[in-house]
């Protein structure tokens, strides 16, 4: 009947399968491999607008003393002008940022780094072919604004287009790159003029623009303007082909979908005004520690110390070795601890500093009353070398190793990975913008509080802020280490877990 044919044809079958699973060999599917050349290449490509931002923001230091004994009375400054000069940038920095906040979103952050190379190279000109005074005052002001729109943008970028496994290295590399530039500017500020400098200062913008042509947007901002073929091609141009970059793109797509458009009502929700907050006191905190006075008036305040003028290029040395360990172990020791250390060090230089300075005759002058650097260095062969004053070369050293280790480049990376993805280009520019308005601050009335009370004052108020950033740090600040930026922002959301949670 039926029934048995058709339970004779199963056992048939059954064998058959069987004699065929003993005999077909056993076939491994290949593992999907990710190649990171062509993200190191994109974040190469990215990060040289950081270095012509590091390069722009410590222009003044080699250059203050040139222009305060400048032939030209058209170009030679006062205190209050060379106070503009030195802070003015971190007012274009401010303008710059909060620009970002509508580019990022409005045009993509790509293309909003590249239009940040239009005003450096205007500012640059200017600066190289002042013949006034104002035109030395427009050209920071427009490099500042560049500087504003890179700090804004870049480290979006990068964290948007890494992937966790090398996220930290990777968001270390604004810093490290800016830190870069600032060390080539103390160098180059020994045998270049400062026409020169800003020459030189084109270089970097004018290679970023080019090599960014090349380079994809970023895939989550593709998605989110519902480019999702582009989203996948720019994937797949990071991972490689052979990644199994479509499961990466599939998460990042299912969380976009879950947030929807975000509206202002919802800023009042832990998952938007927790990070943003914690993101805009980070980089308030990281300005008051007082890096940008301390970078813009470095051999200024070193003359006023009493110490060797090349040991401004020894800092930026220092500093550059710094935020390379820092990038080497930025996944390894974890955010906080980097950021416990960095806080505790640049507490103990602070505080080292405010206590030399209170104790120890200064030379006489203000901090401006620098002479040229050929003037110094005759003047000190004359003199013989005193050891004290290595222990405010020491103490500056150990503030640059502290600041560069954590609070300088994980500021940066945690912003870029704990803001949530529908605010992220709007709010990494309110962060850039409170962070320069902060440094402007600070920078313009750093010189004129030196020169009433000496240094002493600024580092005692330098090494409270420390103790707070320390304090913030255990209170306020999660542990991002291994995680994607899709479980980051889960943890937000939940409050307890770095688990995505599916829908």
């Amino acid at each position: 009947n039926d029934n048995s044919i058709r339970t004779s044809l199963r056992q048939v079958l059954q064998v058959a399968t069987r004699k065929m699973d003993e005999k077909t060999p056993l076939i491994i599917k290949p593992t999907s491999r990710t190649s990171n050349a062509r993200l190191y290449l994109a974040v190469f490509s990215a990060v040289l607008g950081n270095f012509n931002f590091g390069y722009a923001l410590v222009y003044p230091s080699p250059v203050i003393p040139q222009l305060k004994n400048s032939d030209n009375p058209q170009l030679r400054m006062d205190t209050e002008q060379i106070a503009w000069f030195g802070s003015i940038f971190t007012l274009g920095a401010a303008a710059g940022g909060l620009g970002a906040m509508l580019l990022n979103d409005l045009i993509g952050r790509k293309l909003s780094i590249m239009v940040s190379a239009v005003p450096s190279t205007v500012g640059y000109i200017l600066m190289g072919g002042a013949q006034a005074t104002w035109m030395l005052h427009l050209g920071r002001f427009l490099t500042g604004i560049a500087g504003g729109m890179t700090a804004a943008s870049i480290p979006v970028y990068i964290s948007e287009i890494s992937h966790p496994k090398v996220r930290g290295a990777l968001g270390s590399c604004p810093q490290i790159t800016a830190v870069f530039g600032a060390l080539s500017l103390y160098v180059l500020g020994l045998v270049v003029p400062w026409q020169w400098l800003a020459v030189v200062g084109e270089i970097p913008a004018l290679l970023m623009l080019l090599l960014l042509c090349f380079m994809p947007n970023s895939p989550r901002y593709l998605i989110i303007c519902g480019k999702q073929e582009q989203a996948c091609k720019a994937l797949e141009f990071l991972r490689g082909p052979d990644s199994d970059f479509m499961t990466e793109f599939n998460r990042i797509e299912l969380s976009i979908s879950s947030q929807g458009r975000i509206r202002w009502s919802d800023l009042t929700t832990a998952f938007y005004y927790k990070p943003i907050l914690i993101s805009i006191v980070m980089r308030f905190l990281q300005q008051m520690t007082g890096i940008t006075p301390i970078l813009v008036y470095l051999e200024p305040i070193f003359h006023k110390t009493d110490v060797f003028l090349y040991d401004a290029a020894l800092v930026g040395a220092i500093r550059l070795l710094s935020v390379v360990i820092a990038a080497s172990l930025m996944d390894k020791a974890g955010r906080k601890a980097l950021l416990y250390t960095s806080g505790f060090l640049m507490f103990l230089a602070t505080l080292t500093m405010n206590m030399y300075s209170h104790t120890t005759p200064c030379p006489s002058g203000n901090l401006t009353g620098t002479v040229l650097p050929t003037d110094l260095i005759a003047q000190q062969g004359e003199a013989a070398f005193n050891t004290i004053t290595l222990i405010p070369l020491i103490s500056t050293m150990v503030f640059i190793f502290g600041y560069a280790l954590g609070w300088g480049p994980i500021t940066w990376l945690l912003m870029s990975e704990i803001l949530p993805l529908g605010a992220r280009g709007v709010a990494s520019g309110l962060c850039v913008g409170v962070s320069w308005l902060t440094a402007f601050v600070l920078s313009h009335v750093f010189i004129h509080v030196v020169e009433t009370y000496g240094l002493f004052v600024p580092f005692l108020f330098f090494s409270v802020v420390c103790v707070v950033n320390i304090i913030f740090t255990a209170v306020c600040v999660p542990e991002t280490r291994n995680r994607s930026l899709e479980e980051i922002e889960n943890y937000f959301r939940t409050g307890r877990s770095f688990t995505i949670i599916d829908t």
